[in-house]
């Protein structure tokens, strides 16, 4: 049987005027986007914001999700790695980096220098995928409360059926993946399930819940959802909005997007710029 991928993460972090961020590994002498291996039990989105933070001293936040990247790593492994579109929160300055024995150069570099700057194909065509992907987008993350107890099973108001213990350890996981895609605005259905979901986020990031009857089950309707989605459209920062597998449709209507069966604490990354769509990718924990 053959030995499971390695697996890692990583970011094509760009900024205003066209330049990308390359890192220069002296081991192998070579030029790429900073990038890692995942650490025990480490989601990718979690790795990504890490490992460019460990590689440049530049604190990112996702974009679009690009391409997986799968090669031989040359010793008898394939490697497996998940890049996003990654843009710098703060001071995008790098000339401070102190370079080690794993990263001795970072460097901003010009967009059309960078694929001649690249040493792999692969990286080059990574760059080419993410290049109509550059410009800066807001998130709204559409996700499914966590696995809750079932209806069978649990007597009186549905809207207080709470979260089983793996629910509540859904939750746990969703904070740094919430994190990555810089969340700072938090919608939820008023039922329990739902606001416990996002409660450790809240509890983690001091951001305010903001609980709505109209993402519920019992009240969900167009108008108001549509209202609500409007609203995360307009606004100048990236939002998660939890709700229920039955109001999914709505959601998605309003966003002017097909239905998306998500499992239970999977979302859909809708990212979104000038209030036109750019692109969707579902993420599980």
């Amino acid at each position: 049987m053959p030995a499971p991928d390695v697996r890692a993460a990583g970011a094509v972090v760009t900024r205003k005027g066209g330049d990308v961020l390359l890192v220069h590994r002296p081991r192998y002498d070579d030029w790429s986007f900073p990038k890692g291996k995942l650490d025990p039990d480490e989601h990718v989105t979690t790795a990504a914001v890490r490992e460019v933070a460990e590689e440049t001293g530049l604190d990112i936040r996702l974009g679009p999700a690009l391409a997986t990247q799968r090669y031989d790593t040359g010793r008898g492994r394939m490697k497996t790695v998940n890049y996003w579109v990654g843009r710098v929160q703060g001071d995008d300055d790098v000339s401070c980096y102190r370079v080690n024995d794993e990263i001795d150069a970072v460097a901003w570099v010009p967009w059309a220098e960078a694929a001649q700057r690249l040493t792999y194909d692969y990286d080059r065509e990574t760059l080419a995928q993410a290049r109509p992907l550059r410009r800066k987008t807001r998130a709204i993350v559409v996700l499914r409360h966590g696995r809750a107890r079932s209806r069978a099973s649990f007597k009186g108001d549905d809207r207080r059926r709470p979260l089983l213990l793996a629910g509540e350890s859904e939750a746990q996981r969703l904070v740094p993946v919430l994190a990555a895609f810089d969340t700072t605005e938090i919608y939820s259905s008023s039922s329990v399930r739902c606001v416990a979901t996002v409660t450790p986020y809240v509890h983690t990031t001091g951001w305010p819940l903001h609980s709505y009857d109209e993402l519920s089950e019992e009240e969900a309707a167009l108008p108001a959802v549509g209202e609500l989605v409007a609203k995360l459209f307009a606004a100048d920062s990236s939002a998660v909005l939890c709700t229920h597998r039955p109001v999914l449709p709505t959601v998605f209507e309003a966003l002017g997007l097909a239905d998306v069966r998500l499992e239970p604490a999977e979302m859909l990354v809708v990212h979104h710029r000038k209030g036109a769509v750019v692109a969707a990718d579902r993420v599980s924990v």
